[in-house]
């Protein structure tokens, strides 16, 4: 991380600080020499349960603790055989010759303070990450690392890419924020040159403010969109676009930045980048486009064309606008990195997507239900219009919680009330307020649902409740045979899935 961001976040730190900045010091590993036992506090995030799965398989005796563990992780961590604490307490890091903080735990949880106060050496997930599969190896080059950041299609656009270059035989390493339908897993160590992660926006850890895609060196690195978001941690748009220019400054001259240019703020980061930029989008003016899109209900099929000139005919098997934009995006990446257009062809037709994203999870009495994790106003959009695509002669009903720290401020109450134009029926619940919410700053779910109905015309589309059984026991009555049900969170939505199943099925 360059000596400008690295300043820039340390400043930011003490703004932020609200304890004796003494509680932010630790000691910090700059190799692996002598670290044989790894604990990881917040093990069961996706993230943090992936890396503890690449440390276990790299030979390092691992533990973790969490609150609690669900589904899918707590399966994953018992079957790597990975020593699990429910509950955080001192004695679970007695051992241990490196801690792995996780970016929700403060400088008051009992796990790091333990750490601090015995001087052990203590590092966040991203730093983690970069030290033991990035960094250079007794005197090597280290590995070429490719990152995929943006606000939106992180997650599918990093599993999409290393699918692509584990079908073309290169054996990359990668860490992904969610699960592929392909390998069923998060996390992969392989032997190849290229490593992939999910490049996040959000801060490392309680005592580095700087977002997690700068700690991971990157060779090249995909930025997929720009729009405020995390307004927890950043102050503003200006605040959160600094994040990704310090990221495009941060790729070597001889690399390669991959720019969405259909959107004048990521096009703009080129401006303040040295390195090789691709513009990819759907507008000719983009280096990298595609004509003759043709979409049926098994995906897309498009002409892929670089710089004016047509390529070849590529079919992805993923839906909606967003999801071709993130096909390109990969298309660009693998082109600049050496993958053939044929390997490509391969790779992007064989991809069967990401779990939790247009996830179909059951039919039952003709009633389709689809797990997906979009929650920012953009992404809600986006994803009804995808399933719109795909189901375009059936009603889609739409279940959506705003769980997130952004998703549950006043700031989109207006952009919600936009977003689920394209459903028929929508359902919101709103989770009580937590500690980090006020009132006055709360989303208010009446005024979301009013705006949906008055777009509407229709009174009667869209309801809100206060929990998801609620929610529930109101649609059940209300489905019928050849809806879809979309269900959009980023947390587990009260176990909905399953219960709607259940309830269907009984």
């Amino acid at each position: 991380m360059r000596a400008e961001s690295s300043h820039y976040y340390k400043e930011k730190l003490k703004r932020l600080a609200d304890h004796d900045l003494r509680l932010y010091d630790r000691k910090i590993p700059t190799d692996v020499k002598d670290i044989k036992k790894i604990h990881l506090i917040g093990v069961c995030g996706t993230a943090m349960g992936s890396l503890a799965g690449l440390l276990k398989e790299a030979g390092y005796e691992v533990s973790g603790s969490d609150e609690a563990c669900y589904p899918p992780m707590d399966k994953q961590i018992a079957e790597l055989g990975i020593r699990f604490f429910e509950g955080f307490r001192a004695e679970n890091v007695v051992g241990a010759d490196l801690v792995v903080v996780g970016n929700f735990s403060g400088p008051n949880n009992p796990e790091t303070a333990f750490a601090r106060d015995q001087k052990l050496k203590t590092l966040s997930l991203p730093e983690a990450f970069s030290l033991f599969f990035i960094s250079p190896r007794h005197g090597g080059a280290g590995k070429t690392s490719l990152v995929v950041a943006g606000t939106h299609g992180k997650t599918t656009t990093t599993g999409l890419l290393a699918h692509v270059f584990q079908s073309a035989g290169e054996d990359p390493t990668y860490l992904i924020g969610g699960v592929t339908e392909n390998e069923h897993h998060s996390f992969r160590s392989g032997d190849g040159q290229f490593v992939i992660m999910e490049g996040d926006e959000y801060d490392s850890a309680y005592f580095d403010k700087s977002p997690k895609f700068l700690h991971y060196r990157p060779n090249s690195a995909i930025i997929t969109s720009l729009e405020f978001d995390h307004i927890d941690i950043y102050d503003d748009l200006k605040d959160y676009t600094q994040a990704f220019k310090f990221l495009a400054e941060e790729i070597p001259e001889e690399g390669n930045l991959i720019l969405w240019g259909d959107d004048q703020n990521v096009r703009n980061l080129g401006d303040v980048a040295k390195s090789n930029i691709y513009f990819y989008g759907l507008k000719e003016d983009n280096d990298i486009s595609a004509r003759d899109i043709k979409v049926d209900k098994d995906g897309q099929n498009f002409t892929l064309v670089v710089k004016g000139k047509e390529i070849g005919e590529l079919r992805t098997t993923l839906h909606g606008n967003h999801n071709l934009l993130n096909t390109l995006a990969v298309c660009a990446i693998a082109i600049a990195n050496g993958i053939s257009f044929e390997k490509l062809k391969e790779g992007l037709a064989t991809f069967k997507g990401m779990k939790r994203r247009q996830e179909i999870v059951g039919e039952v009495r003709g009633i389709t239900m689809i797990d997906d994790f979009a929650h920012h106003p953009t992404a809600v959009r986006e994803t009804i219009a995808a399933i719109k695509e795909k189901f375009s002669e059936r009603r889609i009903v739409a279940f959506f919680e705003p769980r997130s720290n952004t998703s549950r401020r006043k700031i989109f109450e207006d952009d919600y009330g936009k977003a689920f134009d394209g459903a028929s029926k929508v359902y919101l619940s709103v989770p009580p307020l937590r500690h980090n919410d006020t009132r006055e700053d709360f989303i208010d779910e009446e005024k979301v649902g009013a705006t949906i109905n008055g777009r509407a015309r229709n009174p009667e589309k869209a309801h809100y409740y206060s929990n998801a059984d609620s929610l529930l026991e109101a649609a059940l009555p209300e489905l019928k045979e050849g809806d879809v049900v979309l269900i959009m969170s980023n947390g587990a939505f009260g176990g909905i899935q399953q219960k709607l199943l259940l309830k269907l099925t009984s």
